[in-house]
């Protein structure tokens, strides 16, 4: 079915949490204002209502979950057979974009998690190297042997393992507010098993969020190929000149194509005259809430940074706490000017001279620095940007 101009739908938990069926806004604005429900939002940004008295009834439709997963961003969407709940725009933190697309010398994002792992190997190579007594000889120098096998995460890298808990914590989230009864997988492609051995470390980690996601509700697996067809049916527009664009376009509408396959099938028909196949089924896509989630990019606490300034004196890094009562990651809201801002804690300075906070936008681009007097703290750190 084609998109029409219907309202989508709030979701609705009763007093003791349970999810309920979402309603339309229009029936939870009259509920909140009338006092048989409070408004409230999760930790994703998703308003929702929960209801102050027993609900008139427990029943619910289908709610599907639909993934399409690519290497630095995912989409994920909730849709039911008459609309779409919400849309999200997953930046993963595993892989961010390098500084210097298309040079030959590309360099990793420091701040994403495989250059954190590569820039710790570098500097633990530094460390064991200073305690290493070249004059002895090799048999006799200081050469740690193993102690115990620290290998227990088996196959899964750290960063493909970051981007698939991010995606499993909208899940989580979700599945607090709304009664998921499917999440649809789109199979990146490639057998992940060969002799009982994993032979990619995407597809390894495709399996591994499946096993975690099967615990929500029940897993299928979509086919790749098949995405386009469920978009085209449903009128939905794919950009695929750039991916990092943060609009429904890039990922979030193949998400509701492959969360809209469990309501419309393309099925093969035979009759005395003809045979052929056709569509099958109903689905609506309405406006929805499109919600663009990232990760603070801060840095864990060190000791010093590695290069020394001006005196010879190594600065701090890293680190969440402040003096000032917030911590990195908080969303706070600033006065400037006569301004209002908001964003999240990214650093501080606490010197004689100057004593300030930085402010930085979901994209982590600092916004500005500020006076913590006229810094007011609005939400601790969820350890998620988001904008809405």
């Amino acid at each position: 079915m084609n998109k029409t101009n219907q309202a989508t739908r709030v979701p609705v938990i009763d007093p003791n949490g349970k999810p309920l069926m979402p309603t339309t806004p229009a029936r939870a604005r009259r509920w909140t204002e009338s006092g048989k429900a409070v408004g409230k939002r999760n930790k994703l940004g998703v308003f929702y209502v929960q209801l102050t008295r027993s609900p008139s009834g427990y029943e619910t439709q289908s709610i599907v979950a639909g993934t399409d997963r690519g290497k630095c961003f995912t989409g994920i969407a909730f849709q039911t057979k008459l609309a779409t709940i919400a849309l999200f725009h997953a930046c993963l933190p595993g892989f961010y974009k390098s500084k210097n697309i298309g040079k030959k010398n590309q360099t990793l994002e420091r701040q994403s998690v495989t250059g954190k792992m590569a820039k710790k190997a570098e500097l633990r190579r530094t460390r064991r190297g200073q305690r290493i007594d070249r004059s002895k000889p090799f048999q006799i120098r200081n050469h740690r042997q193993k102690r115990f096998d620290n290998r227990r995460k088996k196959k899964i890298s750290p960063s493909v393992l970051s981007n698939r808990q991010m995606e499993l914590r909208i899940l989580n989230e979700m599945a607090l507010i709304l009664p998921i009864s499917e999440i649809r997988d789109e199979a990146c492609g490639g057998n992940t098993k060969k002799n009982g051995f994993g032979i990619s470390p995407v597809t390894v980690g495709q399996e591994w969020f499946r096993s975690q996601a099967s615990k929500i509700a029940p897993v299928v697996e979509v086919d790749s190929l098949d995405t386009g067809k469920y978009r085209d049916r449903l009128e939905l527009v794919k950009d695929k000149k750039n991916k990092a664009k943060q609009t429904p376009e890039t990922h979030a509408n193949d998400a509701i194509s492959i969360a809209a396959s469990y309501f419309i099938q393309y099925r093969a028909f035979n009759t005395a005259n003809t045979h052929g196949h056709e569509w099958v089924g109903r689905c609506t896509v309405t406006p929805a809430p499109f919600i663009v989630l990232t990760r603070p990019k801060l840095f864990r606490r060190k000791l010093h940074q590695e290069n020394y300034s001006k005196g010879g004196i190594l600065k701090r890094l890293g680190g969440t706490i402040t003096p000032f009562g917030f911590r990195s990651g908080d969303y706070v809201e600033a006065s400037y000017k006569g301004d209002i801002v908001r964003g999240w804690i990214g650093g501080f300075t606490d010197t004689n001279m100057t004593k300030n906070v930085s402010i930085y936008d979901h994209d982590w681009s600092r916004i500005g620095q500020f006076n913590p007097k006229n810094v007011r703290l609005l939400q601790r750190s969820s350890k998620l940007c988001i904008n809405r």
